[in-house]
């Protein structure tokens, strides 16, 4: 079975109450779960949540929640939690809750990405970046994959360096990925890497990804031309049209 678990949290740092924000007469956490629904490969879909008001509002139109502890670090420990109740499932799909309109081809192809990739336990996407602000902004982070599809490095620093080349080149002289944080996971994988401190190179870029690969797991990477629109703050909904 595959399961997707949707982490929502009310107290957003940036966006307090983020997933119950009203998007074109929906919540958002309510288009991301209806997204993830129209999934092929998805079985069961699940919102993870420490709020009784997001819990509350995802029964109230007929969602699956599961009311998860408050102190955990990442969505990816939050989904963790969920893992355990759900031993029957081969496979968990962390879907962000801050992206409404996160499109049910994307979540196939990580999940495809995931099964049909041998040696890899962890399947992530990415895109080709074509706009220069998105090469050297460091919000936006960047993969890098081998030929066989695998994580190498994830960077908020343009990863490679391309030299001899003026900074306004460098997107002519190569291409680079865009991360999409959207994570497929063996279940078992998921449970250990929940377990583990983190490292350095996650420290340094705080990006949990690197503390996986730095303790050994592989991560594959499926390459999507889709692209995907998170919600991180107030201003992000101006930006939305129907």
């Amino acid at each position: 079975m595959i399961l997707a678990v949707i982490p929502a949290r009310y107290a957003s740092t940036r966006f307090p109450g983020k997933p119950l924000v009203d998007i074109g007469g929906k919540t958002m956490i309510r288009r991301v779960y209806e997204q993830v629904l129209l999934s092929k490969m998805v079985d069961r879909v699940v919102v993870a949540t420490d709020d009784s008001r997001i819990a509350d509002h995802v029964s109230s139109f007929g969602g699956e929640v599961v009311l998860t502890r408050a102190d955990h670090p990442s969505g990816t420990d939050r989904c963790a939690e969920v893992a355990e109740k759900f031993s029957e499932a081969g496979y968990v799909l962390n879907v962000q809750g801050d992206e409404p309109f996160i499109q049910p081809g994307q979540i196939d192809l990580l999940a495809e990405t995931l099964l049909n990739s041998t040696g890899f336990s962890i399947a992530t996407l990415a895109k080709s970046i074509v706009k220069e602000e998105d090469l050297f902004n460091p919000n936006v982070v960047k993969a890098v994959f081998n030929e066989k599809s695998g994580a190498l490095y994830f960077s908020r620093h343009p990863v490679p360096y391309i030299r001899g080349k003026e900074q306004d080149q460098w997107l002519e002289s190569h291409t680079f990925y865009k991360h999409i944080g959207l994570y497929g996971f063996r279940r078992d994988t998921l449970l250990q890497i929940a377990a583990l401190s983190p490292a350095p190179l996650e420290r340094a870029e705080s990006l949990e990804q690197l503390r996986w690969l730095e303790n050994g797991f592989r991560i594959v990477v499926g390459v999507t031309e889709q692209e995907t629109f998170g919600i991180d703050t107030p201003d992000d909904l101006l930006k939305i049209s129907y």
